[in-house]
């Protein structure tokens, strides 16, 4: 895709703080970090989200995350990590181009809170059973 600013960074037409490349997978430094080191790894190929990326690509882009992983947490010396997928707009998907963000934490860092909800009577069932329904076409 012409436009797409990681498809640009892939080429080298944009500028990037690259940390990894390989056959199908580029990881690079988010300008807009969490906490420094925060690594994006993304598909060579152009794919929109979780959903368009074929198995083998996203299998492929898994173990770049891994590696990644490793080598955040050991070369920073990182207490954890944070594997984050943002997937379409609602989801929190700014980049249209699949990648994954490989954000290094800290025990003194303030933590990753998210909202934490508790089903109510039943309802862990019900979202259950719709899940494994689609699990099953």
């Amino acid at each position: 895709m012409s436009d797409c600013i990681f498809c640009k960074i892939v080429k080298g037409e944009i500028p990037s703080e690259k940390i990894y490349e390989d056959e199908y997978t580029f990881a690079f430094l988010d300008i807009h970090p969490n906490n420094l080191g925060h690594t994006l790894v993304v598909t060579k190929d152009h794919f929109e989200n979780i959903y368009t990326t074929p198995d083998e690509e996203f299998c492929r882009l898994m173990l770049t995350v891994k590696k990644m992983a490793t080598a955040i947490k050991h070369g920073l010396d990182a207490d954890g990590i944070n594997i984050v997928m943002n997937n379409e707009k609602a989801g929190g998907q700014d980049v249209f181009h699949t990648h994954i963000h490989v954000i290094p934490r800290f025990s003194n860092d303030g933590g990753y809170h998210g909202r934490h909800l508790i089903y109510k009577e039943g309802e862990s069932k019900a979202v259950s059973a719709k899940i494994k329904k689609e699990l099953e076409k």
